[in-house]
């Protein structure tokens, strides 16, 4: 088995720091913690940060690339290297209802280039989304993040094994985290379907049952192979949803 990661919204600091507590003494096979930078809360990536390190050594945060200045230094080098940051998921971040850009914001390339050259020791994960367009054309923006110096991808959330494998086959030399997200309701599976392009498979059901066994199914494929793995429960009770996968 890989690495496996949850990604945790901060909503704030307090509740973030219970919910870290909740799940290092629950979750111990969750090794890595990865960190989205939601504008509609007040907690920052920063801030997220300091308390996640008290919790866990592998952090990930998100960085949106629209956030940064392609022509200033990149604003958390020395934050980055005091709290052990060694890691970081590169994001467009270009979000239509709340988008906050710099003066001079990086494309997705640009960051991943930027922050090669100034913190040429950090681990740099770009974005891979399978739903946005045709796979070849995913692909092709596969390469040019990998050209400009990403090692490695984190996957927008799977619902099908097969689709699982056809980017498996293809990526099988890349450091890859699959994403895995529980829809439980009509309403998110709509949404799913109209905003991300999601297409479900004639199986689906939204239940947590359902998404518990497809997650355990995943768990198991992780294994075979070594693959690493990222939950997502954006929508529901995270402890509800993984004590019925580990």
């Amino acid at each position: 088995m890989g690495r496996v990661s949850l990604e945790l919204v901060p909503r704030s600091v307090e509740s973030f720091d219970e919910e870290l507590k909740v799940t290092t003494r629950l979750f111990p096979c969750i090794d890595t913690l990865n960190i989205p930078d939601i504008l509609k809360f007040d907690v920052r990536i920063p801030e997220a940060c300091e308390v996640a390190v008290n919790y866990y050594d592998n952090v990930i945060p998100h960085i949106r690339a629209v956030s940064i200045n392609k022509e200033e230094p990149f604003p958390y080098i020395g934050f980055f290297q005091k709290n052990k940051i060694k890691e970081i998921l590169v994001v467009l971040g270009d979000n239509p209802e709340i988008v906050s850009k710099s003066e001079n914001p990086c494309t997705s390339i640009e960051l991943i280039q930027k922050l090669k050259k100034e913190m040429p020791g950090l681990k740099v994960y770009a974005a891979l989304d399978q739903w946005r367009t045709t796979f070849e054309e995913e692909m092709e923006y596969v390469n040019q993040k990998k050209d400009a110096g990403a090692d490695g991808f984190f996957t927008q959330p799977f619902f099908s094994f097969d689709l699982m494998e056809k980017y498996a086959k293809e990526l099988k030399n890349e450091e890859v985290f699959w994403g895995l997200a529980p829809v439980i309701r009509e309403s998110s599976k709509h949404y799913w379907e109209t905003k991300n392009n999601v297409i479900f498979p004639k199986d689906f059901k939204c239940t947590m049952d359902w998404n518990k066994e497809f997650a355990r199914g995943a768990l198991k494929w992780a294994s075979a192979d070594n693959h690493h793995l990222y939950f997502c429960p954006i929508t529901v009770d995270f402890v509800e949803y993984l004590e019925g996968i580990f």
